[in-house]
């Protein structure tokens, strides 16, 4: 259901996360977070969703041809796995104190073990 006002929903990933595919045709896989797409909440992971993408040839490639790349995966697919266990956990939102205030981080749910340093 699209958002009012264009608000960008708060996702549970970031780019480098470590994540395991928990639902679609890659489910068990792991990789890394490469790109975070808040507006359409979707990610791109590191060798999931591989597609066939036909390039033309250019200075670049110029041999041209069908070149495997990874599309985008929505986020609810997707979990972040603990620091500590290397397990899929939940993640949560805390404040920690420190001088002059404090910051949001986010914490493994499972360990409560903090993922963002």
């Amino acid at each position: 259901m699209p958002r009012k006002y264009n608000a960008q929903k708060k996702l549970h990933v970031k780019k480098g996360d470590e994540v395991l595919v928990i639902a679609g045709n890659d489910k068990g896989k792991k990789g890394r977070v490469l790109f975070v797409y808040p507006k359409k909440e979707r990610v791109l992971v590191e060798g999931i969703n591989m597609r066939t993408h036909h390039e033309k040839p250019s200075q670049d490639n110029p041999q041209g041809g069908r070149l495997k790349r990874e599309a985008s995966v929505h986020v609810s697919n997707v979990m972040v796995l603990d620091p500590t266990t290397g397990e899929p956990t939940r993640i949560g939102r805390k404040r920690i104190d420190e001088e002059g205030g404090g910051r949001w981080v986010r914490y493994a749910k499972a360990s409560g073990e903090i993922i963002d340093k």
